[in-house]
């Protein structure tokens, strides 16, 4: 139970920290990450703990890719304008 405790405080600690860049800001993600964590605080049953966890692990990928896609969009736009001379 421990350690199902320590992945779903590192989890919401890392999610905190990728809400930071988030496109509708940061007020707006803390606020919806503290209420998708708190409609799931009584959930007791390991399995579902564990299928949770692993929800808000491909949330975070996702966004991770999100903020990937952006930058190498924003790099693409610098380096290959489509302006002719």
């Amino acid at each position: 139970m421990a350690n199902s405790l320590r992945e779903v405080l590192t989890l919401y600690k890392n999610l905190l920290y990728l809400g930071r860049d988030y496109p509708k800001g940061a007020d707006y993600f803390k606020r919806r990450l503290k209420n998708v964590f708190l409609k799931n605080k009584d959930v007791k049953d390991p399995e579902k703990i564990k299928e949770l966890i692993a929800r808000g692990e491909f949330v975070m990928k996702e966004l991770e890719a999100l903020y990937f896609l952006r930058k190498y969009r924003a790099m693409k736009q610098r380096y290959y304008s489509d302006t002719k001379n």
